[in-house]
This record gives structure tokens, sequence and C-alpha cells, in this order.
């Protein structure tokens, strides 16, 4: 379902900003079990789509209610502490709200840069006691199967549930719920406040702390523009997350206009920044490719199953991250290259090895000709000029690398191509078989793999 979105979805943009939220806000298919987990992972991708445009504060309370959210980290069915069994709440969503969904582990600047104290080192935004005591505001929340109903089969010995609770918002349930006083970040919730109080007051301290708009701003222009934006650019975006112009705070239409308008945004390349740019995620190139060249399905669903596979396919599937941490850190930079040398970032690299990058090839190799499953390439817009090998160059490099190839790779492309003697009158399989030893060709490249 999500690839078939991605790949002919009338709103690129919505979806392109979703995916880039399920990679900060991550939720994976792929521990997930019990009843209906396909229709869980579903219901957390509509709800990334749905409030793409809206507000960080909302997003936020839904996807802490989301039932896919309550399974992943433990939320769901997690109970007030017990001192006579010494049972006390579980702490993971209290402690990746903080560390991965808001604030991060460190106090930030406005520009994305660290605080420090006096002796030059970092300051942590939060400690033990924060966690603890904010973990007692996420008790007390399970399914809410109040529009769920119950089916006897005969094959297993219980009833199997409708699948109404895993796309409605988990429920409460006051009796499971702490009642003592949670104190945290600098924010006191009395003891016996009411659930849905408790919530309110925790989550509206999380969005209005300073850090939010710059952790979230900086991994955002990651995904979307550059893995090192200057912290001038990181600033100038958090600006927006604070105030949209008119007052509002998280206002997510403003801040992705914001990230891709910006003036280091829309800058031509710098041939004296060679590490500017990022890596193309493995799966944003295939949906880039595919919704380049044009693809269809037979049967109208595109069948595209998990990618993951590193040596065979992707390397990467949407919201099948290996962790909560995402499918590479913000922050990672790969060992003994350039990058590190020059002290930067670069997210993505994280993925990339030798086995990803063969098995990407292995992938395209097929898929670029034959397509996957029912998905197949059908290279309408450049059937006509197949046999015009610099017309069917300068349309890729424009519409894949804006006419960023090399000389040399333009030279090898040309070569490669002009010998398999296409002409006007070639039969369409042997055309298509020319348009896709170009596209292998040109998504293989380095010109093409590093984003500009």
């Amino acid at each position: 379902m999500i690839w078939n979105q991605l790949l002919t979805g009338p709103d690129q943009m919505r979806k392109r900003v979703a995916l880039a939220l399920s990679e900060f806000f991550v939720v994976s298919l792929t521990p997930i079990d019990g009843f209906y987990p396909p229709y869980k992972i579903a219901a957390y991708w509509d709800l990334l789509t749905a409030n793409a445009f809206g507000n960080f504060r909302a997003l936020l309370e839904k996807i802490t209610l989301n039932p896919a959210m309550g399974f992943y980290l433990n939320t769901a069915g997690n109970l007030k502490e017990d001192a006579a069994s010494g049972r006390e709440p579980d702490e993971n969503y209290a402690r990746e709200v903080m560390q991965l969904f808001t604030i991060g582990l460190y106090q930030l600047n406005t520009d994305g840069t660290l605080k420090t104290d006096t002796l030059g080192n970092p300051i942590e935004t939060y400690v033990q006691d924060d966690v603890s005591n904010l973990a007692r505001v996420f008790t007390g929340y399970d399914y809410d199967y109040s529009r769920t109903s119950f089916t006897n089969v005969s094959w297993v010995n219980y009833a199997i549930p409708s699948t109404q609770f895993v796309t409605d918002p988990m429920t409460f349930n006051a009796a499971n719920h702490s009642n003592l006083a949670a104190t945290f970040l600098g924010t006191t919730i009395p003891a016996n406040t009411s659930g849905s109080d408790s919530l309110r007051i925790a989550l509206d301290a999380l969005f209005n702390h300073p850090n939010v708009g710059p952790f979230f701003g900086r991994q955002m222009i990651q995904r979307l523009v550059t893995s090192n934006p200057s912290p001038a650019y990181v600033q100038r975006v958090a600006t927006v997350f604070n105030d949209d112009g008119t007052g509002v705070r998280g206002n997510l239409r403003a801040v992705w206009k914001a990230i891709l308008m910006d003036a280091e945004a829309r800058a031509a390349p710098d041939g004296s920044a060679p590490l500017a740019g990022k890596l193309r995620e493995p799966m944003v190139r295939l949906v880039q490719w595919a919704r380049t060249v044009g693809v269809s399905s037979a049967t109208g669903v595109y069948e595209i199953y998990d990618l993951s596979a590193s040596d065979t396919a992707l390397g990467q599937s949407p919201l099948r991250s290996p962790s909560v941490f995402n499918f590479f850190r913000p922050g990672y930079v790969p060992p003994n290259t350039a990058i590190a040398a020059g002290n930067k970032e670069a997210p993505e690299f994280q993925l990339l090895n030798e086995t990803t990058a063969a098995g990407y090839i292995n992938l395209l190799e097929w898929f670029v000709l034959y397509g996957y499953s029912d998905v197949v390439p059908n290279y309408a817009a450049l059937l006509p000029s197949a046999h015009d090998v610099p017309t069917v160059i300068a349309w890729l490099n424009l519409r894949l690398c804006a006419n960023q190839l090399s000389a040399g790779t333009l030279a090898t492309l040309q070569t490669a191509l002009a010998a398999v003697g296409v002409t006007d009158s070639s039969p369409n399989d042997v055309k298509r078989a020319l348009l896709a030893a170009a596209c292998l060709m040109i998504l293989s490249c380095p010109e093409y793999l590093v984003q500009k």
C-alpha cells in the first residue's frame, strides 16, 4: 500500500514529507505482531500523511495515542506503579519521545549548535528522573475495542477481532493510570491530575521546549535537502517553527516551505564545496526513477513487498527501520573517509557498504527492465526518442540528476548506448532495453547517488 502511494499518488509533496516524518517519528512494521500488523502500520502511515501539513503539537499527540506506536514503544497496556510487586511504569516511550521525537539529548541554540557549560561540555536536556516521572503520564492507555466486534473461528481457540482497534486512537483507563505527581524538565504535574490533563501538560511542555525547532528542523533539512545545513539555515527554519509569522508555533506547512524555499536549498551546487549535498536514500531513488520514467500495474495493486534485503534489494523499505533509531543516525560519520576528515555528517552512508552497494545494482538490473511483480516500467515519454541517444541522455540527466552528470559520465553513456544500435524502426522491447540500460548506468553513478 505504501509503495503504491509513493509511486502513483498525485500528492507527491505530502507523501515525500510523510516519508521524512516516518524517519523521525519511527514505528517499524518488523517487530509488530499480534492481530493485523499491516493494518497497524497502514493506519500509522495514514496518520502521517493526513497530518503532514498540520501542526507538530497535534501530530505529536496523535502519534502518542496511535496503536502502532503504542505497541512499538510499549504505551499500549502500560500500567501504573505497584509497590507490592515492585512494578514501575514502562519508560520506553517517555525516553524516546524526548530523545528522538522532540528535544534530543543536548540543549541547543536556535541554530542547532550545542549549548555548553563553563567547561565547554554539552548540557544534557534530561536525566533519568525526568524519564521516570514522565513515564507516569503514559500509563493507563491501551487499544480501544469499543467499535471492535469479535468473531469465533472454529480452527482457533479465541475470538478474532475486527480491525477498528488498530485504526482508532488508544483509549484511557483511569484505574491503570499513575496518580503520583510527575516532575520533569522543570514542569510539575500535580498528584491525582486526570489522564487527559496530564497528557496535555506533558506534551505542551515538550512541544514548547526551545530545542524542538532546531532539533526537528535540522533533521528534516537532512532528509530533504542536505546532510550538513549551515547553522544559519537551521536557525531560519527553527525560527519559522517557533513562529510561522502569524504567532503559530509548529506549523508544518510553513516549516516545509522554509526548508525547501531557503536560499541554501535553492542555490546551485558549488564546486568549491565537494562535500555538500546528501546521499540519496535507496527507497527515494527507486521512487524517483519510477515516477520519472513511468510505471504501471496490470492489477492496479502495485504489489511491491519488503525490499530490506541488502544483497538482492534496496537494503531499505518504508516503515521497516531496524530500530527506533531509524535506518541511520542523523549524526553518522562514515569512518576513514573525506567526509570524516572534513568534520561532516552523512547519515545515509550508514546504509552503504559493499553488500548494499551491490544489492542495489542487483535489484535495478532487472527492475528497470522487467519491473517487480505486477509493477512494470513503461518509459512512455521516452520510447518515441529511444533511437536518439543524445536526447535520451539529456532527458534523464535533467530529470534524474538536475543536469549534473559529469562530462566523463556523459561520454561513457553516449558510447555504451550508441553501441546498441537502436533505430527508429527497432521493436519497442529493444528500445526499452536501451532505456533500461541508460537508467541502470545513471542510477548507479556518483553524480546521481549524491544529491546536490
